[in-house]
């Protein structure tokens, strides 16, 4: 659905993509993971038709971006890292004014609206003034606009940014139902755990550069060489200590509370064998577990040195 060959956009003397390559399959939730000036908002607006690349292509369902902007825009729904909203309109209005723009009958957007408006959970808002409206529900409401037209493609730029807890939640939410109406939707964010949770594929980019492309827990177990295991063990610490280090998948074991971190560096099937090992050799274990690190750590990890 989505192609990015080879595309480089500079501002004078700083170049803010860097040759970034990238394909996005049709039915993807793809996350754009980086720090603000890592180039995110920069592919967005080229993919929105709102900034030409200094070279490279984009296409977005086989149209090129800057040879067919209006085919491009037909199936595409773009959500900017502002509101763009008016305040002195209401909810309802609001959709109206953005469907009538789209040459969508007026007929046809009274079924539409009230439909958009269920949708992102705002029903009850429908003749609120959009100036009285918190902004995570600014923020529903500009996602339905995007809506309006039924794009093929979402283009989210920082959707949860500055939202509450529930705010995210109520979005996320949102954008499982999209995903399962087979929206393709591009989501960029630098609050790494909440993509993790609801995308399929992130791409991380720094400088410009895309310096890491995969399912989440494809590029997790790329990065951890050595997994950390937790075993909770009622009593025999130090024989348990003693036994674990002699084993060949064990590069260390420390002590804490009742608890033995185990650096692991074997595969699911051995982390089977050695729980069997401990059970069998009569160590009480309570717990047995494999600690998860977060997406904050992979990108640290997967962008040192990155510009340097």
């Amino acid at each position: 659905m989505i192609q990015i060959k080879n595309l480089r956009k500079r501002y004078g003397k700083m170049e803010a993509l860097k040759g970034l390559t990238l394909e996005i399959e049709k039915g993807t939730v793809f996350g754009f993971v980086g720090p603000n000036g890592a180039g995110k908002s920069t592919t967005m607006s080229i993919l929105a038709t709102l900034l030409e690349p200094t070279s490279g292509q984009a296409y977005v369902g086989g149209y090129e971006v800057t040879k067919s902007p209006k085919e491009v825009r037909k199936l595409i729904g773009y959500m900017p890292d502002f509101f763009g909203v008016y305040d002195n309109l209401t909810a309802e209005e609001y959709l109206d004014f953005y469907g009538a723009n789209y040459d969508i009958p007026q007929a046809e957007r009274k079924e539409i609206i009230p439909q958009l408006l269920e949708l992102v959970n705002l029903s009850h808002k429908r003749d609120a003034y959009v100036d009285s409206l918190s902004r995570g529900m600014k923020q529903r409401l500009g996602l339905a606009r995007c809506l309006v037209h039924n794009p093929e493609v979402l283009i989210l730029d920082e959707p949860a940014s500055g939202l509450d807890p529930r705010a995210r939640i109520e979005l996320r939410e949102i954008l499982k139902e999209l995903r399962n109406m087979g929206k393709t939707i591009i989501i960029s964010s630098h609050i790494l755990p909440e993509l993790a949770e609801m995308c399929d594929v992130i791409g991380i980019v720094e400088e410009g550069n895309l310096v890491a492309f995969g399912r989440v827990d494809e590029i997790y177990t790329r990065m951890q060489e050595t997994k950390v295991l937790r075993i909770r063990l009622l009593d025999r610490f130090e024989e348990a200590m003693a036994h674990l280090q002699q084993k060949v998948n064990v590069s260390q074991v420390t002590h804490e509370g009742n608890w033995l971190v185990v650096g692991f560096t074997g595969d699911d099937q051995q982390q089977v064998e050695l729980f069997h090992d401990l059970a069998v050799s009569g160590f009480p274990v309570a717990a047995f577990n494999e600690e998860q690190g977060d997406l904050e750590e992979i990108f640290l990890e997967i962008t040192k040195g990155v510009g340097s």
